[in-house]
């Protein structure tokens, strides 16, 4: 981080690089960890153990609030797996006139820059038309292409952060996916898991594909199943690779991350979906990983033994997906690459964005309907 002074060697940094880096500086690896990121998701082994979702009123449910059209707001990243595989669920049933919908900046940024104690970085609103921003470091400048703001209802809020302290949540991270009631004024759920079961069936009444149905009854079981060593293996598996910091446990990470590829690759050489021989959420969740995966995983995370492109099943079930323009219209790579490389100085200093290779999931695969 001191090596700001070699890009400007005559002069002293920019204003806001000196402040960010100075803060940078203060903060210990150790201070930055508690400061509510995933990177504060440390045990004693250097191993990352994911903290779980606390709002979790479901929409429909006697202790939840009702289903009705324009109540509820959804707000994500389109970096982000787990709020992504949202936002596919909602395109795929026909929810979008119903559900509002937010994007955030895919860079974090500071959420109380006027207290330099607070070394917090996170998600932060943003209109397409505003000036480009910088990584926690001052580093690089990246545009708001794709983000939406959030309602003029909710006032002049400047982060996800904001929206957990209107909640009154104490001592949590402040992630995405939020799905929030614009009428209580209140966080309702920030559980990817619980979010997609509820635009799956909840608001039935209001969608446009209410036939389809990502979590069929007489499939839960199977799909449980599936979720269990998917999350823990693939999902999940990813960030205990690229946030291990011991070489043991990356190592053990690495090994069940394979493992678990190895298993996927097995069960789609030989059907076109996960479960059932239909599209359900077992399929929006992997997916979510595996288009990230050559992109950003295979470098950012360190998980090189193999590429998807280079597994023949897992890289053909990618393009089928992929073709569907519900599942398409839901990934938005620049945000993916933008947020993961210039986000966490710890892991990128300097925010560099590889280029990366061809598009290949975008060339349609046309036999993966035989399988």
């Amino acid at each position: 981080l001191a090596a700001t002074s070699k890009l400007y060697p005559s002069t002293k940094p920019p204003d806001h690089i000196q402040t960010r880096t100075a803060n940078f500086k203060v903060s210990s690896i150790h201070s930055m960890r508690a400061a509510g990121t995933a990177l504060a998701e440390l045990d004693a082994t250097g191993a990352f153990v994911r903290q779980p979702s606390v709002f979790r009123r479901i929409v429909g449910q006697q202790d939840g609030p009702p289903a009705e059209a324009g109540r509820y707001h959804l707000i994500i990243s389109l970096a982000c797996p787990w709020a992504n595989r949202c936002l596919t669920t909602m395109n795929l049933k026909g929810l979008g006139h119903a559900i509002g919908l937010s994007v955030v900046h895919p860079t974090w940024q500071p959420t109380r820059p006027e207290k330099p104690e607070d070394t917090h970085c996170g998600w932060t609103f943003a209109k397409p038309t505003d000036p480009n921003m910088s990584s926690p470091t001052g580093h690089g400048s990246f545009p708001c292409d794709g983000c939406i703001p959030l309602p003029s209802s909710l006032g002049d809020l400047k982060n996800v952060r904001d929206l957990y302290d209107l909640s009154k949540s104490v001592g949590q991270k402040f992630t995405v996916p939020v799905l929030w009631d614009l009428k209580e004024k209140v966080i309702v759920n920030n559980e990817s898991e619980d979010i997609v079961r509820m635009l799956n069936s909840a608001f039935n009444s209001l969608a446009k594909n209410p036939s389809l149905d990502l979590y069929p009854e007489g499939l839960r079981t199977q799909i449980n199943e599936v979720n269990e060593w998917v999350y823990h293996g693939i999902n999940n598996g990813v960030y205990k690779c690229g946030f291990a910091s011991k070489q043991a446990t990356y190592e053990q990470a690495f090994k069940e991350l394979f493992a678990a590829l190895d298993k996927a690759e097995g069960i789609l050489t030989t059907q076109r979906f996960l479960v059932g021989g239909q599209l359900t959420e077992a399929d929006v969740r992997l997916f979510q990983t595996l288009i990230r995966f050559d992109e950003v995983y295979v470098v950012y995370f360190k998980t090189n033994h193999k590429r998807i492109q280079d597994y023949p099943a897992l890289s053909c079930y990618v393009r089928d997906l992929f073709s569907m323009p519900e599942i398409a219209r839901s990934i938005d790579l620049r945000h993916i690459k933008t947020h993961y490389y210039t986000s966490h100085p710890i892991l990128n200093a300097y925010a560099i964005i590889p280029v990366g290779g061809e598009a290949w999931w975008t060339v349609p695969c046309p036999d993966r309907a035989k399988v």
